[in-house]
């Protein structure tokens, strides 16, 4: 079936109907969960100011001219990029140096004071950490020690996670096509809520992993599955913008993370409410229909028939019989004659120089847009000031930014915008670096116009990759470039583990990336006002033409919206977040 018979369809049944609203928004409403869940780690993973354990009960502590009964009052004095050690006095007598990673014994106890040169006696910390508990009571860190020598394995949470999402793309989007995308709905939601559940009660570090890896595929896996749902239903006029707009809901779920967090502070409860968002659409998702294009592809016509039937009395349309939409280019050679498929493979990004040139840039620009958005995001908490508020507005930057991209593709062109969005997140990232540190207001606005940026790069990386390139790769292009988007939310994690060293090192890496990544665009053909290219030898005139009339193209809008039923195949991976 072609795409013009799939829009005859919406002709007659309506492309945005009552129907297509209220489908629209509760799958869109579950991709507030996905949202959640991507970033949940930011504050579950918080490490907060620690010190090795002393071997009995305290009586007295010192820290520099601080004298006091309590080491929680010696908290707010510890600096995280410091190594001071805490003196304390036990009830025995004994007088012990903690530090965040050994505790020292001294053998004179004669004399409290905070610095001493006499004989002491190094030990580990085999009795367990103290832990700050003004912000959080606890957390996944406090839960299972993880830090010094197990710091690693909280540096590889979120990591292992984007690598669940990488698999779940490619896993259920190959199942829905084979089982549809109802069942696969209805299972990764059901995935999400039981896996988060399961990970707040997880019994040991290992059980907590496995459970946030197989929630990580279920969470991708809607994503993908619930695109693709979603599209097949709307038509064309108003896919372009409802498409986009599904982002939206995922920068939601980031803002539902900085308000739960807010709120909550012990991770195993905050982990359980934000699991709880997905009820509602398990509740409720048992009432969508299978789209009536998988039934059709699967020859279940008669159950096709019915969807579009109840479509049309959502819509308050006259309905349409398949049979006679199917039947109206029955003999045209396109539809009748049978013609060979040639298959395709990644080596066909890289069939000449020109394509290969346009093939790494337009994977940079998917890398660059994937570090940076989750550098940004998971990034907040060292931001300075109120990481919650940091967090959220991180978060709610994103809404405009998609309307930015939604108003701008058919004005200034998919090209100008993205060297645009590149070049101004590359410079924010440069500001951001010269901003004093204790300047929190200011680093935090910067972040957010290199944030709003970033959002743009994403909102419209998928379109431009799509019309770059014919039909015969077009998946491909768009899948390949969402695997590199993935290796990029792998790695985002492991550079947050260098700030240590500098803390401007996620910025520094992100502009230069962005920087290149927009020099490279430039070189890249416009795309506005052309037809969907079908041959290589388009591909190949494309930047020829780009100062040539279009009158007499197609519009820019039919061509994401013929586009998008084009590329309608789950088993790319390549729509998500």
């Amino acid at each position: 079936m072609g795409p013009g018979h799939l829009e005859r369809i919406f002709d007659r049944v309506g492309h945005f109907g009552r129907f297509q609203i209220f489908l629209y928004f509760i799958c869109a409403f579950q991709n507030i969960s996905c949202g959640i869940h991507y970033l949940s780690s930011v504050f579950m993973t918080f490490t907060p100011r620690y010190t090795c354990k002393p071997p009995g009960n305290v009586s007295q502590v010192i820290f520099h001219n601080l004298s006091s009964w309590r080491l929680e009052d010696t908290w707010a004095l510890l600096s995280p990029g410091q190594e001071d050690h805490i003196t304390v006095r036990l009830q025995d007598g004994e007088i012990w140096e903690l530090s965040r990673c050994s505790r020292i014994r001294r053998e004179n106890i004669s004399h409290l004071d905070y610095e001493y040169s006499g004989t002491k006696s190094n030990f580990l910390c085999e009795d367990g950490y103290l832990y700050d508990q003004s912000k959080w009571k606890s957390t996944v860190v406090t839960e299972w020690n993880l830090v010094c020598d197990r710091k690693w394995f909280r540096i590889l949470i979120q990591p292992l996670f984007m690598f669940g999402v990488l698999l779940g793309a490619v896993i259920f989007g190959h199942l829905a096509d084979r089982l549809g995308r109802q069942v696969i709905l209805w299972s990764t939601s059901s995935g999400i809520f039981l896996f988060g559940v399961a990970a707040a009660f997880a019994v040991d570090f290992y059980s907590f992993m496995a459970a946030r890896f197989f929630l990580a595929m279920a969470a991708s896996g809607y994503l993908v599955v619930g695109f693709v749902y979603v599209t097949e239903f709307i038509g064309m006029k108003s896919r372009t913008w409802a498409s986009i707009h599904l982002h939206s809901f995922f920068a939601i779920g980031v803002m539902v993370v900085a308000l739960t967090g807010y709120l909550v502070r012990t991770w195993w409860l905050y982990q359980v409410i934000l699991s709880t968002v997905t009820a509602p659409f398990i509740l409720c998702c048992w009432m969508l229909p299978e789209t009536p294009f998988w039934l059709l592809s699967e020859g279940r016509h008669k159950e096709a028939q019915r969807v579009v039937d109840m479509i049309a009395m959502w819509n308050g349309t006259n309905s349409c019989k398949l049979s006679e939409i199917l039947s109206l280019n029955i003999d045209d050679p396109v539809y009748s004659s049978p013609t060979a498929v040639k298959k395709h493979n990644l080596f066909d990004l890289f069939r000449d120089w020109t394509v290969s040139a346009r093939t790494l840039s337009v994977w940079l620009v998917w890398f660059t847009g994937s570090l940076g958005f989750y550098t940004f995001s998971l990034n907040s908490v060292n931001l300075g000031g109120n990481e919650y508020l940091n967090l959220f507005l991180l978060g709610i930057v994103e809404i405009p930014a998609y309307v930015f991209v939604c108003i701008g593709i058919n004005s200034v062109g998919r090209r100008n915008m993205m060297v645009f969005s590149l070049f101004f997140s590359s410079v924010s990232c440069g500001v951001i670096m010269v901003i004093p540190q204790d300047n929190h207001v200011w680093i935090v606005m910067v972040t957010m116009a290199a944030k709003f940026a970033i959002g743009s790069v994403f909102g419209l990386i998928y379109l431009y990759t799509a019309e770059l390139y014919p039909t015969v790769v077009r998946s491909l292009a768009v899948g390949s470039g969402s695997m590199v988007c993935r290796v990029a939310s792998i790695l985002a994690p492991l550079s947050l583990s260098l700030v240590s060293s500098w803390i401007f090192i996620p910025q520094l890496l992100t502009g230069i990336l962005a920087f290149v990544s927009g020099v490279l665009t430039v070189n890249l053909p416009e795309t506005l006002g052309k037809p969907l290219i079908t041959t290589w030898e388009e591909a190949a005139k494309l930047k020829s033409e780009n100062n040539s009339s279009s009158s007499k193209l197609l519009p820019t809008t039919n061509n994401i919206r013929l586009e998008k039923v084009e590329v309608i195949n789950p088993g790319d991976s390549s729509l998500e977040e």
